[in-house]
């Protein structure tokens, strides 16, 4: 086990890079470019909540799957914005090469897995890899269109792409998506879309968790993580690792309960777990939290606050093996980001190794042991090395 779980960890790690890939499009408040880790959380959330669309053979999970892959191959191939002049064949040979590579750093099942499913995207034949792509053109039109203070030159490509680019395609597609950015545009239709727009509030308001800065930095030292893309890479964990739950669970349900469980952070903000919190302050939090939970999820329409105000509910009581697993596999990751970047948070917070056992080890062999058996055995070479053993 010791070698396949090394290799799934070098794949995880490695995934990490894509959070430097930054893309044209701009974050909704327009602060700054979007990058492609996050993108791929946006467009999981995108497909989740407008899983009413999809043709009813879609499949919806793996269409979350193949989100959470899209984007990989951009680590070594880049991102190339659909207005640039490049040399498309050019670019689809250095996918196809980033693809074999970065799938391959997986034990082989699950890497000829993962890469059929990117393939299966690329290839855009299936009905789960059709609705997946039209998500994946919708996004970034919605995110510019709802900007706070899109740049002109953008809108002028959303305008191209929607008159005879790619997301033209979409008019027969997905036509209530079309024709609302087409209305954005100041071409107004006349097709009902309400079904779609009483859905893109909480998806423009849980965008901001792309804002929501946490105490962990990113693997390479460069900034520290947010909360959308820690998600991302969150989903990335709790599939990858997914075999070794204590009890069965539900893989798609815990991909799901990860890619809500930091939304609250919009209004509520980050808790670091080596913050020290009086009883009164955590109250206080989980109070603000609660409150957060109202208001986004009660964005959506009744049956789907109900269903996804439901798995984040379960996620906080950590009570099912979904949950605890969830959990469990939720402090793993900022564990190896900080080994990676040399200490990060721990130095932030002076810790020690005790106290990673009793704030993170308890909590992840709860749902995963060995998976806390490999991190420990890791990390603690660090510790000792820095005098906190």
């Amino acid at each position: 086990m010791s070698d396949r779980i090394r290799a799934q960890f070098a794949f995880l790690l490695e995934a990490d890079r894509l959070r430097g890939i930054e893309r044209q499009n701009l974050i909704l408040d327009c602060s700054r470019r979007e990058n492609s880790a996050e993108h791929s959380w946006h467009l999981a959330l995108y497909a989740l909540v407008l899983a009413p669309f999809a043709a009813p053979e879609v499949e919806i999970s793996r269409v979350i799957q193949m989100l959470l892959l899209h984007d990989l191959v951009e680590i070594d191939a880049g991102d190339h914005p659909i207005s640039d002049d490049v040399d498309w064949g050019a670019v689809e040979q250095a996918e196809k090469a980033a693809a074999k590579r970065l799938f391959g750093l997986l034990p082989e099942d699950q890497g000829n897995a993962l890469h059929t499913l990117w393939h299966e995207f690329e290839q855009a034949e299936s009905a789960d890899a059709r609705f997946a792509k039209q998500l994946d053109h919708c996004q970034p039109i919605f995110q510019t269109l709802y900007g706070a203070d899109p740049v002109p030159e953008h809108i002028e490509v959303v305008r191209g792409n929607l008159f005879g680019g790619r997301a033209a395609a979409l008019k027969e597609t997905f036509p209530q998506a079309y024709d609302h950015a087409v209305d954005l545009l100041g071409h107004a239709r006349d097709r009902d879309v309400s079904e779609l727009t009483i859905r893109l509030p909480f998806l423009n308001a849980a965008e901001a968790l792309k804002t929501i800065v946490r105490a962990t930095w990113l693997g390479d030292g460069s900034r520290a993580e947010n909360s959308a893309e820690h998600s991302w890479h969150i989903m990335l964990y709790g599939w990858i690792l997914g075999e070794y739950a204590v009890q069965p669970i539900d893989t798609t349900r815990v991909i799901n309960m990860l890619l809500l469980h930091d939304i609250v952070e919009v209004d509520a903000g980050d808790t670091p777990i080596h913050g020290a919190l009086s009883p009164e302050a955590l109250a206080e939090q989980e109070a603000l939290e609660q409150a957060a939970a109202d208001r986004l999820f009660g964005l959506l329409p009744k049956s789907q606050d109900i269903e996804f105000r439901g798995l984040w509910d379960e996620f906080e009581s950590a009570e099912t093996a979904d949950a605890v697993f969830a959990k469990s596999i939720d402090r793993v990751q900022p564990v190896l980001l900080n080994l990676l970047n040399g200490g990060g948070s721990w130095l932030d917070y002076d810790v020690s190794l005790a106290q990673l056992d009793s704030r993170v080890g308890v909590k992840v062999t709860r749902g995963a042991p060995a998976v806390w058996d490999h991190v420990r055995a890791e990390v603690t070479p660090w510790f000792e090395e820095n005098g906190r053993a």
